[in-house]
């Protein structure tokens, strides 16, 4: 497991939390929240689209397979409006186009089910590289 690399006294990145699934969601805001983070939970692309401040160091935890938008193209509007957010891609199974399309654009994949603290440390790792 990865340390975590924030600085004493420094808070912990907002993680945004996309999935179109509630109960990922929840579970996740509440993995994430033991660990300390601050956690902001959306339904999809189109919600988090429209949320007027998104906070500039918050990390996206974004699911890659849903309804509307796909987590990779999720990303690409944010970036395309100016947001560097570092992000880390949740999906099962994912095939080479993914993780090439993730690796291409900086994000890091983890795969469902997580194992032990693959997701809190993959965005301890995203985070710490985007500072």
């Amino acid at each position: 497991m990865l340390k975590n690399n924030t600085e004493p006294g420094r808070p912990k990145p907002t993680v945004l939390v996309v999935d179109d699934d509630r109960a990922v969601r929840n579970s996740l805001k509440f993995l994430l929240e033991l660990e300390g983070f601050p956690v902001r939970l959306y339904a999809g692309g189109e919600e988090l689209l429209k949320e007027e401040n998104l906070p500039k160091d918050g990390c996206l935890v974004i699911d890659q397979v849903m309804p509307g938008m796909s987590g990779l193209e999720i990303v690409d509007e944010i970036r395309q409006r100016g947001g560097r957010n570092p992000a880390v891609l949740i999906v099962s199974s994912p095939n080479v186009k993914v993780r090439k399309g993730a690796e291409t654009r900086g994000i890091a994949v983890v795969e469902k089910p997580f194992l032990e603290h693959a997701l809190v440390d993959a965005i301890h790792h995203a985070t710490a590289a985007h500072t």
